[in-house]
């Protein structure tokens, strides 16, 4: 009687396969066939209201998309893709200089509706149940200590992808996935009032600003013009570190959260 394989982790109750994957590419600098070490581990939600429906576009040939890993709403965890191999979540993006997020990653998708749009706010997010992010600390806990995945490299979709993403959002709880051991976390700067820079602003301000978010892993041109890309990868970095206000508005909130992060860097 032939045994079912077990899943990479043992938080994970079963593999549930999709087809979409390949090898992952060599690290630049490597030798063509050097087996490559994931050392990014990606965090998305599925942005679809049903689960089941999102798990089955993730598994379907004709999507070509995937991830490594899924997590229910109520905690179960399917793996769908080997960890040694490379699923297809993470599309164009780049973090400190790699372009290959996918095969540097392993990606998890937690089932989540996303953002809605609401006439009284722009923007709203449910929250994730706890039994779902204990799921998570419990499956990133183990896929970060079983590749020494550094804790900044503990990522959003958003922070690779900032003009194209928004997942997992400002309402993803990071400071509890850093207290238990999964991801780079200072207390973000209290907000108050104070010079601030804003989309359309140019010169050496912008220029620093843009030489740290760069400097902490965001890929984004040094060229000291506060524009689309650079208000997009400060509203991604608020959505991760400081997401009590997320406007794309560099203000000392902001900049102080970033300088401390640094600061504190692994």
């Amino acid at each position: 009687m032939t045994s079912r394989p077990a899943p990479d982790s043992h938080v994970a109750s079963k593999i549930f396969p999709s087809p979409n994957h390949g090898p992952r590419a060599p690290k630049a600098g490597d030798a063509e066939n050097a087996a490559r070490r994931p050392d990014i581990l990606l965090l998305h939600y599925t942005d679809m209201a049903d689960s089941g429906q999102a798990l089955n576009r993730l598994c379907d040939a004709t999507s070509e998309v995937s991830a490594h890993y899924f997590v229910f709403e109520d905690g179960r965890v399917l793996q769908l893709v080997p960890e040694g191999r490379r699923a297809w979540h993470a599309g164009a993006g780049v973090w400190d200089g790699e372009r290959d997020v996918n095969s540097a990653s392993i990606g998890i998708e937690i089932a989540h509706p996303g953002h809605r749009r609401a006439p009284e706010r722009p923007e709203s997010m449910p929250p994730y149940p706890p039994a779902q992010i204990e799921a998570v600390i419990a499956l990133g806990r183990d896929i970060v200590t079983r590749w020494g995945i550094r804790a900044d490299r503990v990522l959003a979709h958003s922070d690779v992808a900032p003009q194209r993403k928004r997942d997992p959002g400002e309402a993803f709880p990071w400071r509890a996935l850093a207290q238990a051991g999964v991801g780079h976390w200072v207390e973000p700067a209290a907000l108050r009032s104070g010079r601030f820079l804003s989309p359309g602003e140019r010169g050496q301000p912008v220029e620093a600003l843009q030489a740290m978010l760069a400097l902490y892993g965001y890929g984004l041109d040094i060229d000291g013009f506060y524009g689309m890309h650079t208000e997009a990868v400060v509203r991604a970095f608020q959505r991760h570190f400081r997401p009590e206000r997320v406007d794309g508005i560099a203000d000392a909130s902001t900049i102080t959260t970033l300088r401390d992060l640094i600061a504190a860097r692994p």
